[in-house]
């Protein structure tokens, strides 16, 4: 596994380096070794659910297949650089917190995220949550006020009418 090769896929992926894109290149670096994950998932294999929506996020995008529309990429906002990671195959999990350095200079700090350790640079710790459920399909069902197709578990029902959840806010 070329690094160098892996950060320029993760670059072309997102459009342009910059601090936040190395913290999930090196996010997804340690997770891979940690949960011995040697390919970008396929399906839902690997899941991420990322505290965060920055630049990183694109990292575990582009290294480990991870994303919304697999169901296998979750964004769960709170500000904090920290990402937990499941194989679905082997079991195994970690949550990835980055840990706080003091840096000199800018240069410093990206000589010290792209050379040192995975564990000197997050703090590892077992997942605190279990993975989410693999993605289901819904059937759907068309609103009853506008006429679009809506995935039944986001249907409403009001005066046995079913309602897309725009439609059924903008009703009441």
């Amino acid at each position: 596994m070329d690094k160098e090769l892996l950060y320029k896929k993760c670059v072309s992926f997102h459009g342009h380096e910059c601090g936040g894109l190395m913290i999930g290149f090196r996010a997804a670096l340690l997770a891979m070794e940690l949960l011995e994950i040697e390919a970008p998932a396929k399906d839902e294999e690997t899941v991420c659910i990322a505290e965060n929506d920055a630049c990183g996020v694109d990292a575990v995008q582009a290294l480990l297949g991870c994303t919304a529309g697999k169901g296998n990429l979750i964004i769960d906002r709170r500000g904090k650089q920290a990402f937990t990671f499941f194989n679905r195959i082997n079991g195994k999990s970690c949550r990835l917190v980055l840990k706080e350095h003091a840096f000199a200079s800018r240069e410093e700090k990206r000589n010290f995220m792209s050379t040192a350790p995975g564990e000197d640079i997050f703090e590892v710790q077992e997942a605190a949550v279990t993975p989410p459920p693999q993605a289901e399909i819904y059937r759907s069902q068309k609103c009853a006020a506008c006429g679009e197709t809506t995935a039944e578990p986001w249907l409403r029902v009001r005066d046995g009418k079913l309602l897309c959840t725009g439609c059924f806010e903008k009703e009441r």
